[in-house]
């Protein structure tokens, strides 16, 4: 009689193991079914309003304490303080932001510049701050122009080293007491800046090695016009030296039928 009794609580257990089990995957495959649906609607960052009201707050903390330096504070669309400061105020405004119990930006991420060729000073100089303190992120940027140099961050930030470099080697943007203000992306005696909007695409001058003199030497551009006519079907085609034009078969013309009236 337990016998039984136990078979019988056994075959329940696996009858209602299968209903369950039959259940889980009838949801399972409604799940994956409902999931694989195409999205529609597009992908747009939700407007923080309560972080934008603190960057904005924190820009005017700084704006009152250095009023003298900074010109404009704004946020961009995507919650990113952004200082416009005066050429002057590069070094007591990112060594306060660097220092101040507040701030602590004591990393800098980037250092860069944008040409813009319409304005009176064509050059923005950019500078991307990190503060992992309060994981937070600042920009900073002035002004300047071909003439006038600015000064070098290097006393505050020793990775602003390279990045003046390249900014002196790619835009002419001369920094006044860096310890190394060289070329650093381009070759020696290079003449010209190339990221410059007035520079041309293809430059200057072009390079060569030279089984005469044994060496890589420099000689001013010179494009044919051989080179500068496309064809879009297959570039070789322009030149028969390399490909012998490939004879298509001739159909003979049939008898022509009288015209009727």
């Amino acid at each position: 009689m337990a016998a039984r009794l136990v078979s019988l609580a056994c075959a329940g257990l696996r009858r209602g193991f299968r209903n369950s089990a039959a259940g889980w995957s009838v949801s399972v495959s409604q799940t994956r079914f409902e999931g694989s649906t195409p999205e529609t609607r597009p992908t747009v960052r939700p407007r923080n309003e309560l972080q934008r009201n603190q960057l904005s707050q924190f820009g005017e903390y700084v704006a009152e304490i250095l009023p003298k330096y900074i010109q404009r504070i704004q946020v961009t669309c995507f919650n990113e303080l952004e200082l416009c400061i005066h050429p002057d105020g590069i070094i007591p405004v990112l060594t306060f932001l660097r220092d101040h119990t507040n701030a602590q930006f004591k990393s800098l991420a980037d250092e860069t510049a944008v040409d813009v060729p319409t304005r009176p000073f064509r050059f923005e100089i950019v500078y991307n701050m990190l503060s992992l303190r309060f994981n937070s992120r600042i920009r900073v940027k002035t002004y300047t122009d071909e003439l006038t140099p600015l000064d070098s961050l290097v006393p505050v930030f020793q990775a602003a080293n390279w990045y003046e470099r390249e900014i002196w080697d790619m835009y002419g943007v001369f920094f006044a007491n860096h310890p190394d203000l060289r070329r650093i992306l381009t070759d020696y005696g290079f003449e010209g800046h190339p990221f410059r909007k007035d520079f041309p695409l293809s430059g200057y001058v072009e390079v060569r090695y030279d089984d005469e003199v044994k060496r890589v030497v420099a000689e001013p551009v010179e494009l044919s016009q051989e080179f500068r006519k496309f064809d879009l079907n297959s570039p070789w085609e322009t030149f028969p030296a390399h490909r012998e034009p490939i004879e298509l078969p001739k159909l003979d013309a049939g008898e022509k039928k009288p015209e009727t009236k």
